[in-house]
């Protein structure tokens, strides 16, 4: 009964009143309770919340207009926060900027709850402009195949990799296509590729392991193993243990012992894992490897880091069959 009276009372503030309330979101101490009181105004405090959401100065301060945000968002203003999220401003001040980009990240993943045709061809056609983290993760939450270029170029951005990965792993494996064809297309071909190309193709690599590849798509990766950049030779040779055909396997098994000199220590464990794992198949040209460099000196041994790796691998193998 109090909380229905407290509803009532805050419905009937004058509208200068609800403008005090929208200033009180500036409070550290008032703010969050500001959006409680804003929301018990129902209808009547939108007019305010979109004035100071669309016209509001952009601040480095971006916590005040996140909260009419969350605000309009709980009062079911989808239209308004279309409306912003479409709106372009102009602001040359990279802190302001930031700021902005922080509101617009929460107008985005306010309009996830709006699972419409509208909601997601507005929140694309931001993409297409701007790579905003909010945006990227309120597109995921669609699983619609028509954002994959989007989220397949949002790969190379090491802010937003994250969040484009998140997001193409909930499409699932209607994105496997899309991201072979990533792999397949360095950005320039040859060995002048960008580093952000070589970021985007070997993110779309792990991606493509765990949406479990099948045979089929192998035809369309093999070539990958003689890939000028060795770190995505290496991961399709991992590939290519679980689904290549048993003659290429043993390229594979190949291409990761050549892999293991360059490897970062990451990717050399994950070398490490695959080799064990098929180690019927690599056990041959593993000991061919470990041979050939015992033929060098004591000092040379005694440093190499790869004879050291494929020692470990033949022993472990050894240690469980003992057991």
């Amino acid at each position: 009964m109090l909380e229905k009276e407290s509803k009532n009372r805050f419905r009937d503030l004058s509208l200068q009143e609800i403008d005090e309330l929208v200033r009180s979101l500036n409070s550290l101490s008032e703010g969050e309770l500001g959006i409680s009181m804003l929301v018990a105004c129902g209808e009547r405090a939108v007019p305010a919340l979109r004035e100071c959401l669309l016209y509001g100065r952009p601040s480095g301060v971006f916590v005040p207009r996140q909260r009419a945000v969350r605000a309009l968002a709980e009062l079911g203003a989808k239209e308004i926060l279309l409306e912003y999220l479409a709106a372009e401003r102009s602001i040359r001040d990279p802190v302001v900027a930031h700021g902005e980009e922080a509101v617009k990240n929460t107008a985005a993943r306010a309009l996830a709850a709006w699972r419409t045709d509208e909601v997601f061809q507005a929140l694309l056609d931001v993409l297409r402009k701007h790579q905003f983290t909010g945006v990227i993760e309120a597109i995921g939450k669609f699983r619609r195949v028509e954002a994959l270029p989007e989220l397949v170029h949002a790969l190379e951005d090491d802010f937003c990799r994250t969040f484009a990965e998140d997001a193409l792993l909930k499409i699932g494996p209607a994105a496997r296509a899309a991201l072979i064809e990533a792999v397949r297309t360095p950005d320039p071909s040859g060995n002048n590729e960008t580093a952000s190309s070589r970021q985007r193709r070997a993110s779309a690599l792990r991606l493509i392991e765990r949406l479990e590849p099948t045979p089929d798509d192998w035809p369309r990766l093999a070539a990958l193993l003689y890939d000028p950049d060795a770190n995505v030779a290496a991961r399709t040779g991992i590939l290519a243990l679980k689904i290549a055909a048993e003659s290429e396997k043993v390229l594979a098994v190949r291409r990761l012992i050549g892999a293991l000199e360059k490897a970062d220590w990451f990717l050399q464990s994950e070398i490490e894992n695959s080799l064990e794992e098929h180690f019927a198949i690599a056990r041959p040209l593993i000991r061919q490897e470990i041979g050939r460099r015992q033929t060098n000196t004591f000092g040379t041994r005694n440093t190499d880091n790869v004879l050291r790796l494929l020692r470990g691998i033949v022993d472990r193998n050894a240690q469980r069959k003992a057991m």
